[in-house]
């Protein structure tokens, strides 16, 4: 998590906080969902892993399992291939769209 004392602004003795605080708190919320997303998929994976393991060779039951496990691992396949393509749009362009900054007048 960012510092918020980077982007308060000090008015008649009392910290205000400016535009740029919308930064960390998209820094802060991006964080948090990608995070979420990431422990989401991994439990999904092992929740299908168990459901496999205690199928007990039913049919219906392994089909409902490997669909999960299928599932948990396109959402992790996914995660990785959009930030390939934000590197790759970095490479091309020099432009760090991983880092979203609203920019200042000097």
């Amino acid at each position: 998590m960012k510092d918020w004392t980077s982007c308060m602004q000090t008015v008649g003795g009392v910290d205000v906080p400016t535009l740029k605080c919308l930064e960390i708190v998209f820094s802060n919320i991006l964080t948090v969902a990608v995070s979420l997303a990431g422990l989401a998929l991994m439990v999904m994976l092992i929740v299908g892993g168990f459901k496999f393991l205690t199928s007990g060779g039913d049919p219906k039951a392994t089909a409902s399992a490997q669909q999960t496990m299928t599932y948990a691992i396109a959402g992790i396949a996914l995660m990785a291939i959009a930030f390939l393509i934000f590197k790759i749009i970095q490479y091309f362009t020099g432009v760090n769209v991983l880092i979203f900054e609203i920019p200042t007048s000097p």
